[in-house]
């Protein structure tokens, strides 16, 4: 600690170094007595050496302070404007630490939530598998309809991650969404199927977007129209500047309309008729966002909903 003092106060050392010798010369310049010059080394020794004692002390009593990290405790012992502003500098940094570690802990129980939610979902479908193979009732309809649940399973917790992550692999290109509909159409073949519901594509829409993404959001809007209509019912989907989702569903409750996209919200028909996680649309909302497009959802209470997607320089 002596030397850290030293290396502190070196310019005023310095100083006084450069002072004493600057008098000795000035004293043999005047040829004064001996005598007279040892008394001033001497004075003025005395006075570097209380002053040493005094400003070591100080700063012996701040390094430990700021050791034991409880500056704010003790902050007469620092008072001087240079350590007021290092204080303050500190403090600043400690606050942005401190809200990133309350963010990361936040997003951590959150994934934790998340995870306990998904392996919860994904328990149905691998029961349901599990007991088709044990008693040798195999069936190719129902073993397509919950591998398909759980590969949306699966694709929302790795896409849920990446975007959480700020993790995107966005790669632009001029799109027919005409034929992301049927691809995603013929995925959806067995769902269609079981509940013996039809499809109508109408029209077409080209745009520059990523082909990935924009399925994947297309996907959770198709996916939650075979989910929440009936039996025999059509999902109907128009392409024309855009392109809009119309199923004959059970509706969704009008107060629960401006809460669709928050995270992790499932409203009354995710906890009433599915076991809904509550990520979907938030994650469609999120990529669309960052592809550049609206979305937009009306409903009417056991009348359908409907979806429309488009690019706001298109909307009419």
């Amino acid at each position: 600690m002596i030397l850290m003092f030293f290396k502190e106060y070196r310019g005023w050392y310095l100083l006084y170094l450069l002072i004493g010798i600057g008098l000795l010369g000035m004293f043999a310049l005047y040829r004064l007595p001996f005598d007279f010059i040892l008394q001033s080394l001497f004075f003025t020794s005395s006075l570097l050496a209380i002053w040493s004692v005094v400003f070591f002390i100080s700063f012996q009593r701040k390094q430990r302070i700021l050791e034991t990290n409880h500056y704010e405790e003790n902050l007469p012992a620092l008072h001087l404007p240079s350590d007021l502003a290092y204080l303050k500098l500190i403090a600043q940094e400690k606050a942005v630490a401190k809200k990133k570690i309350l963010a990361y802990k936040s997003r951590e129980n959150e994934m934790e939530s998340l995870v306990k939610i998904w392996s919860h979902q994904m328990k149905v479908p691998l029961a349901a598998l599990s007991l088709m193979s044990q008693t040798n009732q195999l069936n190719q309809t129902e073993v397509n309809h919950h591998l398909l649940r759980l590969d949306n399973y699966m694709a929302n917790l790795l896409n849920y991650m990446k975007l959480s992550n700020q993790v995107s692999d966005f790669r632009f290109e001029m799109l027919e969404v005409k034929e992301l509909v049927i691809a995603l159409v013929k995925k959806y073949r067995s769902q269609f199927l079981q509940k013996e519901m039809t499809v109508e594509v109408v029209g077409s829409w080209q745009i520059r977007s990523d082909r990935k993404w924009l399925t994947f959001a297309l996907s959770q809007v198709i996916d939650n129209a075979v989910k929440y209509s009936p039996s025999g019912s059509t999902v109907a989907i128009h392409l024309e500047n855009g392109i809009t989702i119309s199923d004959q569903g059970i509706g969704i409750l009008p107060e629960d309309i401006p809460r669709l996209f928050e995270e992790g919200f499932t409203g009354y028909n995710g906890r009433e008729h599915q076991k809904a996680s509550g990520f979907g649309l938030y994650l469609t909302k999120r990529v669309l966002t960052q592809l550049e497009l609206t979305i937009q959802v009306t409903s009417q209470i056991d009348h359908g909903t409907q979806v429309r997607i488009w690019q706001e320089k298109n909307k009419k």
